[in-house]
């Protein structure tokens, strides 16, 4: 897992995956082909233009390739110097969603290995950095769900993807959002090397203000707030936090269009300048 959310920019719209009802789809229900279509749908907001300065900084950006990020909400015009200081790593996380058994939307999620160097026993969505040969952010988040934890990439419908995210160690994470329609085909096979765990959680609990706390926290100044939800399943505990948190807190507000039911950052956070 990636700690500590941050997203940045991406272009206005996001790609268009072709919806196959025909292959990855066939099976499933009339609700998860209406969310795919929805999904598909999908557009990424534009941040809002306060002022001239505002608008000329994002032209920049967009001309120059500069990052910009905040601290787990819809991006804005947040300036973050160029020159070259740093261009983060690309990486994708894949947030696969199917129908449970009582009709719920639920998302598949990991508890990496305790054997790890890093994040060790935390949780995470399956996904990991860009590899050459990846043709799109879809190729990379497939590929790594494959690897990690035996999701045959044919079951997965790719719908759309939502604004990266910037991780603490400057990786920018693009969360891409599939659509598991024959959960049944889907045989959990993790990688004992990297997950210790395979399970999956509503995914509606992300904009619900249930089992879940805050912490405000500080960097470089400026204070933001990180979330973290307590969820049980089969007499397992575990905890969801930080970037996985703030990725499924979007994400959920997305397809349930509908913000989530606690404050999810500060408004006024914004990462420094000469950043």
């Amino acid at each position: 897992m990636i700690s500590i959310l941050r997203r940045v920019p991406l272009t206005l719209s996001s790609p268009v995956y072709k919806i196959m009802e025909s292959s990855n789809m066939v099976g499933g229900s009339q609700r998860l082909l209406n969310l795919a279509r929805q999904l598909r749908l999908y557009k990424l907001s534009p941040p809002p233009a306060d002022d001239y300065d505002d608008v000329e900084e994002r032209r920049i950006e967009e001309a120059a390739g500069k990052v910009v990020s905040q601290v787990g909400f819809a991006e804005s015009a947040t300036s973050v110097e160029y020159e070259g200081r740093f261009r983060p790593k690309r990486a994708a996380v894949l947030i696969c969603l199917f129908e449970g058994d009582a009709g719920d939307l639920r998302v598949i999620l990991t508890k990496r290995s305790s054997k790890l160097s890093t994040h060790s026993g935390e949780v995470s969505l399956p996904g990991g950095k860009q590899e050459e040969g990846d043709k799109d952010d879809a190729d990379t988040a497939t590929r790594e769900a494959n690897e990690e934890i035996g999701l045959d990439p044919s079951l997965v419908n790719v719908v759309t993807v939502l604004e990266p995210f910037l991780s603490k160690h400057l990786l920018r994470v693009v969360p891409v959002i599939g659509i598991l329609s024959d959960k049944n085909a889907f045989e959990p096979a993790p990688n004992a090397d990297e997950v210790d765990a395979v399970f999956d959680a509503p995914l509606e609990m992300f904009i619900k203000d249930e089992n879940r706390r805050s912490e405000e926290r500080e960097w470089m100044g400026q204070k933001y707030l990180i979330h973290f939800f307590d969820y049980e399943m089969e007499n397992k505990k575990y905890l969801i936090w930080g970037l996985t948190a703030g990725i499924l807190i979007r994400a959920a507000s997305v397809v349930f269009q509908q913000p989530p039911a606690f404050l999810e950052q500060k408004p006024n956070f914004k990462v420094p300048r000469g950043v």
